[in-house]
């Protein structure tokens, strides 16, 4: 254990590549699946609430302007300021959903972009928590001791499979079926009004800045449900009819673009019936029974929302389980950054940490879910 026993955020960036886009301009960027626009993306974006997001795509080209891993270094070297270097680095941690490829991992993909010194790397795997996740790892080290200068981060370059490209295969093996039906499966469809790109990073210290804002991570709970919760979110694979997952390497290679095996894909239905309870409901239960965590010792609540949908859910819930928390002390930037994943918590917590907002003994709790096979996660 650090002497200090204490581990402080003594700096935050993030990253967003290229100029936001706007709800009208989506599939210009993305393209047309099957040349018909979507009949989906209107009710998708009037209930997600996003107004803008950001893609690492060349608007006129489509090309790609950045690789998940150049996303991730350019929010790391955000953190260089006078009191520290990436080179300074002793412990880097990045989690990501779907990194640029499936192996090397995705952390020392990270670090040759950098070109930092040699140092401890990780990475954390998971969809939305795979960025807490890499928090936690980091918060862990400087703990313990074993790191002084640990950089977490997350980052999503959803981007990259949610190109027209991807689902054409599929469009044209299932050309019967889409007489009837145009768009490809909802469940499939739907997500392209929903992810975005983008990269966060946070400068993890056994003590606290000598002037200028800190913020003094107390715990992390991170719990899945998967004992009892299907899968819900998924990419690399395909739900067979018993509603287990089947992964990539079960089907024929052919099957991949026939079947859209590698685009992420989610139960909308089970995702509506089982998130808030699974997610935050049981690690609230838990963090209120084994660490005291009552409403009226927070003062901002930073949710990561796939959806201004599930608001309203979540705010209802809250009140019933005794932990209501008024829309004033809630804080998120979905609507003007877009849902970024595993990214969200870093960048919303950058734009707090940077506006004048905060005050000295500010006490913050960040949710983080992840519908994958239900974890929900919480820091204080």
């Amino acid at each position: 254990m650090h002497p200090s026993g204490k581990v402080y955020i003594n700096g935050t960036s993030a990253f967003l590549p290229n100029a936001p886009v706007g709800n009208d301009d989506i599939e210009k960027v993305l393209g047309l699946i099957a040349g018909k626009p979507s009949r989906a993306r209107r009710i998708v974006l009037r209930n997600n609430g996003i107004r803008q997001r950001h893609y690492a795509i060349d608007p006129t080209t489509g090309a790609a302007t950045h690789t998940n891993a150049q996303l991730t270094a350019e929010a790391v070297r955000g953190l260089a300021c006078e009191r520290f270097s990436p080179d300074d680095i002793d412990c880097l941690v990045s989690g990501t959903t779907i990194p640029d490829q499936i192996m090397p991992n995705h952390g020392v993909m990270v670090h040759g972009e950098l070109g930092i010194p040699p140092c401890e790397v990780v990475s954390t795997a998971g969809i939305c928590a795979a960025g807490i996740g890499a928090l936690k790892y980091a918060y862990m080290t400087v703990l313990t001791g074993l790191a002084d200068k640990a950089v977490a981060s997350g980052s999503e370059r959803a981007s990259g499979g949610l190109l027209a490209r991807h689902y054409e295969p599929e469009s044209a093996h299932r050309v019967a079926e889409l007489e009837d039906n145009p768009e490809i499966a909802f469940e499939k469809d739907f997500l392209r009004w929903m992810l975005s790109d983008g990269a966060g990073a946070f400068l993890l210290q056994p003590a606290p800045r000598s002037e200028g804002l800190s913020l003094r991570i107390d715990w992390i709970d991170i719990q899945s449900q998967a004992d009892s919760m299907p899968v819900c979110m998924y990419a690399g694979g395909d739900k067979a009819g018993d509603g287990s997952l089947k992964g990539w390497q079960e089907y024929a290679a052919s099957q991949w673009g026939e079947r859209s095996i590698f685009s992420v894909k989610q139960d909308v239905r089970l995702l509506n019936e089982a998130i808030v309870e699974q997610t935050f409901g049981k690690p609230l239960a838990k963090a209120q029974a084994s660490r005291g965590l009552t409403a009226e010792a927070v003062d901002w609540f930073l949710p990561h929302m796939s959806s201004e949908y599930f608001r309203q859910p979540l705010a209802d819930y809250m009140a019933q389980a005794g932990f209501a928390l008024p829309q004033a002390k809630w804080f998120t930037n979905l609507q003007s950054k877009g849902n970024t994943g595993s990214a969200s918590i870093f960048i919303m917590l950058d734009e707090l940490f940077r506006s004048t907002r905060l005050k000295a003994g500010d006490r913050l709790l960040c949710f983080v879910p992840e519908s994958g096979r239900f974890t929900g996660s919480l820091m204080h």
